[in-house]
This record gives C-alpha cells, structure tokens and sequence, in this order.
C-alpha cells in the first residue's frame, strides 16, 4: 500500500526476489537487469554492488560510471585512490602561517581507506 499511500517517505520497503524468497538489493532506477543465465554479468553486478555502486541517480546524467568487467572496476578504484593520494599530498605539502591543514588531510586520510577497503574486497 505504500507505493499508493506513500503516509511515511522515510519507510523503505523490503523486496523479496520471486524465485527463492530472498531479500533483494536496491540497485536504483536506472538498473537493468541481464538475462538470468548471464553468470559473469550477475557475478559484476555483485563485485559493483559490494563496493557501494548502484544505478541511482536523478535522471538526469544516469548512474555513472559503471564498469563493464571485474577488472576495470578495480582499475577504477585504483585511479580514484591515486586521486585520493594526490589530494592528501597536496595538503600535507601547503604551507601557509595560520593555515590548519589537519582537517583537510584527515578528510583525504579517509577518502583514501575507503577506497582501500572497497579494494580490499574486490582483491578478497
């Protein structure tokens, strides 16, 4: 009822696949899905879906990226974390009388171990 009620935005709902009973993920509204006997497509959608990436956007410019193997997805978190590391060496460098740069450096700091561990996982 929720879809026609919509009484509380906040509540998400929970939905089961129709095959085996289990809860479902939320890829968004720009997913679609592969045929069911594309094994190596489910088995990137999961390694995507593990790290955090989806298919929700406003519909405007789409998801993103979205990587077409295993490989460019790791290949991709490698870029950002190179990113992340220029960023972090960036601040670590500045050097201006009165500028506290602990705030910017511990931001890249964990930019960075989010991107390690979203590798950590892939790589697992």
């Amino acid at each position: 009822m929720w879809d026609i009620n919509r009484s509380d935005e906040d509540q998400e709902i929970q939905a089961k696949c129709p095959q085996c009973s289990t809860l479902m993920a939320n890829m968004g509204k720009d997913f679609a899905a592969p045929k069911k006997d594309n094994i190596k497509q489910w088995e990137l959608l999961k390694s995507i879906y593990s790290v955090g990436i989806n298919f929700h956007s406003c519909g405007c410019s789409g998801p993103g990226y979205i990587p077409n193997s295993k490989e460019s997805l790791i290949a991709h978190f490698n870029e950002i974390l190179n990113e992340y590391h220029g960023h972090l060496k960036y601040w670590q460098l500045k050097k201006e009388p009165g500028n506290n740069t602990e705030k910017e450096k511990q931001y890249w700091l964990e930019k960075i171990k989010e991107a390690e561990d979203k590798l950590n996982i892939l790589n697992g």
